[in-house]
């Protein structure tokens, strides 16, 4: 079965689907907000220049998702299926962002849902890198059922992230 990284899933509150050259704006506009990038390694990431290429990143990795809200089809975030070792078992899923009006769990919860569970057809193990001090984004993988690695800080490539930690959720 071939890896499908740019799937379209429908949940209960969100839609996730491939990531358009023309969600610029609409993205853009979400990521704009410093307060989502306050405790991120990446805290500039506001920035038009920076998040620029965090956007064009995300369209050539091939991976690249939008979030939508279900209800109003407004683009509320991002994430994407990044880095696959097939010798490992194993993808990243990463780089998750949604906006303010939609933290607190539940939507998080079912984008991650959704997620684990179309790739975990394909790999046995999904892993995120998460900023070491992101103590945020930690405790949202801790309640999603995340296991921290300890002593890793690298993806299964090789490449090194200072300042990282690494999660790991297996197939059930």
């Amino acid at each position: 079965m071939e890896l499908d990284r740019q799937p379209t899933l429908e949940g209960e509150l969100v839609t996730i689907r491939p990531l358009r050259p023309d969600d610029w704006d609409a993205l853009f506009a979400v990521a704009s907000d410093p307060l989502i990038w306050e405790i991120h390694p990446a805290h500039d990431r506001w920035q038009e220049p920076v998040f620029r290429k965090f956007f064009d990143h995300a369209i050539a990795c091939g991976g690249g998702l939008a979030i939508l809200d279900k209800a109003t089809g407004a683009i509320i975030g991002s994430s994407r299926y990044d880095v696959h070792v097939p010798d490992q078992d194993e993808i990243e899923i990463g780089w998750t962002f949604i906006a303010r009006a939609y933290w607190g769990g539940i939507y998080n919860r079912e984008i991650k849902r959704l997620m684990l569970d179309h790739i975990h057809r394909y790999v046995g193990t999904v892993v995120f890198i998460v900023g070491q001090d992101n103590l945020r984004s930690r405790g949202a993988m801790e309640k999603i059922g995340g296991e921290l690695i300890e002593g890793r800080h690298h993806r299964g490539d090789g490449t090194v992230f200072a300042d990282h930690v690494v999660y790991a959720i297996r197939r059930p």
